[in-house]
């Protein structure tokens, strides 16, 4: 059965992803868009998050894919890369660079700008959907507000000449992100402002979009498409940038973005400042493939960052007719790279739910709460799990001070653990690439004993100098580019592996 309108607020990565969705059981689907969209991948306005790097992780892929048929084909014939990041980057971990080999897990790699633009090209070939830009929402209508039976039923709206509008719905989806003032709007209605679970770890970070040089320039060391430095665990007296995760990261038209972040530190903003900071990360080949680069834009700088998750789905009377995606819903660290893909996959929970049910009442809204609840327990638990671990974050979540101990001190030595023992336990390294891309929860991996008794072992094999694939080279060097898929270690003996300052294997 083919209902009558839907109206989606805001035309970004969640407002396309429902829209999607929304085509194939509305006979119209309006999307109502604040900014003028660019015919090609530029940035706009209403995303400023888009000037940084941005991953689409496995189950956000797959989830797009299902909402358009050949979005990824799109992506990749547009310019997207689709790498395997354990061959394709070069990773500076605690102990130095960690060897290249091949994994389960490959990524497409492109700028947001460029998945915004493909998922319009997509959206434009349904005959149903209509985008309508210049047009800023500025309430909606309901009846009942706040009561059992209470709906919204539709969407005012003002256009950029002055004129203002409403929209009757069957269904209205705010995917207006961060800002959104859905909430405030229903409180003027009469329903109950939901609980929100925040928690922001005061994360800042900066980025910078550079030309690389041309291919036959390129130094012989640059194997790598990109690079990942993550924070020092250095007790002792070193610069802040050692504390910086910071990623070269490719996009389309041979670019790269080169994007500092930190937990509770302040961040340069001015370009000497940012190219200063450059040379300081802990790696040189940082600074060195920084330099090497041509810049082609100023330094943006986001502090948006915290966590908050707007709890819907604990309201005894939720408004009908309303469902809120993406960053209106629940928006995340982005260090965490979750929010593209939690969102597509709220939005594929709302199409199943279109798809088996007919009426719009207040069991199909309760049922959809329950199921995003689900669905974003996931990558929320993930978020938790590093934020907490930060005295100077604040909110609902802040963990009590023994938790907060003991998440400063595992929450490194386990990741570094997890990290070194992929190396060489496929079961480790698939189940740790299954709850990175969404696709398993880190309570499901906490209660997995086969994962843990594949660590405990490679500890010990560690302890014994039974290691087999080195790691640990040299940050001071350029990582090396060896290929130890299925390496068994030099003839006659096994490797305990490299110590920083040894001799790079194979380079």
């Amino acid at each position: 059965m083919r209902r009558g309108t839907a109206v989606v607020l805001g035309g970004s990565v969640a407002g396309l992803c429902a829209a999607g969705v929304l085509a194939r059981r509305f006979e119209k689907v309006i999307v109502l868009e604040r900014d003028r969209l660019p015919p090609g991948a530029e940035h706009r306005r209403g995303v400023p998050q888009s000037k940084h790097p941005h991953f689409l992780l496995n189950s956000g892929r797959r989830a797009i894919g299902e909402i358009f048929p050949g979005f990824e084909e799109a992506l990749i014939a547009a310019g997207g890369m689709r790498l395997m990041p354990s061959m394709d980057a070069a990773y500076c971990e605690n102990d130095g660079w960690a060897p290249r080999k091949s994994g389960s897990m490959t990524m497409v790699y492109s700028s947001r700008v460029l998945i915004e633009r493909v998922l319009r090209e997509k959206v434009r070939e349904l005959p149903s959907i209509e985008i309508r830009e210049g047009v800023a929402v500025t309430g909606l209508r309901s009846t009942g507000g706040g009561t059992a039976g209470g709906r919204v039923e539709g969407v005012e709206y003002d256009t950029a000449d002055g004129g203002d509008g409403y929209l009757a719905a069957d269904l209205v989806v705010d995917a207006l992100g961060r800002g959104s003032s859905v909430v405030d709007w229903l409180g003027a209605a009469g329903w109950s402002a939901p609980p929100e679970n925040t928690l922001d770890a005061k994360v800042t970070y900066i980025s910078r979009w550079y030309d690389l040089p041309p291919a036959d320039r390129r130094p012989e060391s640059w194997w790598w498409r990109h690079l990942v430095i993550t924070p020092s665990q250095d007790t002792g007296d070193h610069p802040d940038e050692h504390e910086f995760l910071s990623n070269f990261f490719p996009i389309e038209g041979d670019r790269a973005i080169v994007c500092m972040g930190s937990w509770g530190l302040d961040m340069p903003r001015k370009t000497e400042a940012f190219e200063a900071s450059v040379d300081r990360v802990r790696a040189a080949a940082f600074g060195r493939a920084t330099r090497a680069c041509t810049p082609t834009s100023e330094v943006h700088l986001t502090r948006s960052t915290g966590n908050k998750w707007r709890r819907f789905d604990l309201l005894d009377v939720p408004p009908l007719g309303l469902v809120c995606v993406g960053d209106s819903i629940c928006a995340f660290n982005p260090f965490y790279a979750q929010g593209m893909s939690s969102a597509a996959r709220s939005a594929l929970i709302l199409g199943e739910m279109l798809g088996a049910r007919d009426a719009l009442d207040l069991a199909f809204f309760r049922e959809f709460l329950a199921r995003q609840k689900k669905s974003l327990d996931v990558p929320w638990m993930l978020a938790m799990a590093r934020d907490q671990a930060y005295d100077f974050a604040t909110g609902t979540e802040v963990a009590p001070a023994w938790r907060r101990r003991l998440a400063a001190r595992f929450s490194w030595p386990i990741f570094n653990a997890i990290n070194a023992t992929s190396r060489e336990d496929a079961y480790v390294e698939q189940t740790f690439a299954q709850v990175f891309n969404l696709d398993k929860s880190l309570r499901q991996m906490a209660a997995d004993p086969r994962f843990w008794f594949g660590i405990a072992r490679y500890k010990l094999r560690q302890r014994l100098g039974r290691t087999v694939v080195p790691g640990g080279f040299d940050e001071r060097r350029d990582p090396p580019g060896t290929d130890y898929t299925g390496y068994t270690g030099p003839a006659g003996a096994p490797s305990g592996g490299a110590r920083r300052g040894d001799d790079l294997v194979g380079t």
